[in-house]
């Protein structure tokens, strides 16, 4: 089975104006997110819509490839990307472009779920480590079935853990955070970008509602490794104190 990896990667940013090329260690965060992704998956892709990306990629010799301004979403952007590209991969992986510490084991599980044959899309979800980011609107949580497949995504607190504390509810419970991660098939791919929003994506603002309530399913790896995003310029400046821990101590 073929893998390829395409990155979405926009100049403009509301919360945070160019971020891709933003510096992190004397690199921009593209960069970094690039070499995570290609420990992983050999043959990866930028998408932007912005041609300073696309030659900053070029210059340290990654692939970038050029795709419209007008997406409303990353999915779409890498729909485009694909077809220019013509590739002739099975699976599409979706690495968002302001993951510049993207583990490779995480790369990875996402990929391992389509060892089995009637996986159409995977993600990954991460175990929560305190009811204090459980309830953080901003972390969506995932409800799967017995098999590992998506029942739900919601930025409320689900399931509500009837007749206990609240502050005990992680303890009766594994929550599970999403994280931004995703894979399809290439027909999936093709199919999904031609749905029109959904009823659950609206009211939640999650693009992964509209696949599920159009009948396609998401499988969800599990990993134990942290994320560490980057959405605004205080976000960057945490990311450089991470980067620095992390080089200390290799």
């Amino acid at each position: 089975m073929k893998f390829i990896a395409i990155i979405p990667a926009r100049y403009a940013s509301t919360r945070f104006p160019g971020k891709p090329l933003a510096l992190l260690g004397g690199k921009p965060v593209i960069q970094r997110v690039y070499e995570q992704v290609t420990q992983e998956i050999p043959e990866a892709w930028v998408a932007t819509d912005d041609e300073r990306i696309k030659e900053a990629v070029e210059s340290f010799g990654g692939k970038a490839i050029m795709t419209s301004p007008n997406h409303k979403s990353g999915t779409d952007r890498i729909e485009e990307a694909a077809e220019k590209i013509s590739t002739d991969a099975d699976v599409i992986v979706n690495i968002q472009g302001d993951e510049p510490f993207i583990q490779a084991s995480q790369i990875k599980t996402v990929c391992q779920q389509f060892d089995d044959a009637s996986t159409q899309i995977a993600t990954i979800g991460k175990p929560f480590a305190d009811m204090e980011s459980v309830d953080n609107p901003n972390s969506p949580k995932i409800v799967t079935d017995v098999n590992g497949f998506a029942l739900y995504f919601s930025r409320s607190v689900i399931p509500f853990v009837r007749g206990k504390e609240h502050e005990t509810w992680l303890s009766e419970f594994p929550f599970l955070k999403h994280l931004g991660i995703y894979a399809y098939r290439r027909e999936v791919l093709r199919q999904i970008t031609q749905l029109p929003q959904s009823s659950l994506e609206k009211a939640e603002s999650l693009e992964q509602l509209r696949w599920l309530q159009n009948g396609y399913r998401i499988r969800v790896g599990v990993t134990h490794v942290e994320t560490v995003g980057i959405d605004t310029p205080a976000d960057l400046k945490r990311a450089e104190l991470f980067l620095k821990e992390i080089n200390q101590n290799s």
